[in-house]
Order: C-alpha cells, then structure tokens, then sequence
C-alpha cells in the first residue's frame, strides 16, 4: 500500500475519533450544568437530581 495513503488514513481517523467526541463531550457538560442548576434553585431535590445525571 502506498505510504501517502496509509499516512492520511491514519491522520483522517484520527480527525474523525477526536471530532466525534466532541459532541458527547458538550452534551455531558450542559446536562451537569442544568443538574447544578436544578439543585441551586430546589436544593432539596438534591438526591432525586444526582440520582438521575448519574444513570
């Protein structure tokens, strides 16, 4: 196999793995940010709120 293309095969999947968790990665924060959220307005809804962003 040509070197070029085993180079840029590696290079794209690369690309490709570390776009792809961007979208899990913002999708987590916001949900933990609106978790922190829920318990700074209901403070004892704490338990029923970390019970549910841990599963």
């Amino acid at each position: 196999m040509n070197p070029l293309i085993s180079a840029a095969s590696v290079i794209a999947a690369g690309l490709a793995v570390g776009l792809a968790s961007i979208g899990p990665g913002v999708g987590q924060g916001t949900a933990a940010g609106q978790a922190v959220e829920g318990i700074a307005r209901q403070p004892e809804a704490e338990g029923k709120s970390t019970r549910h962003s841990i599963a």
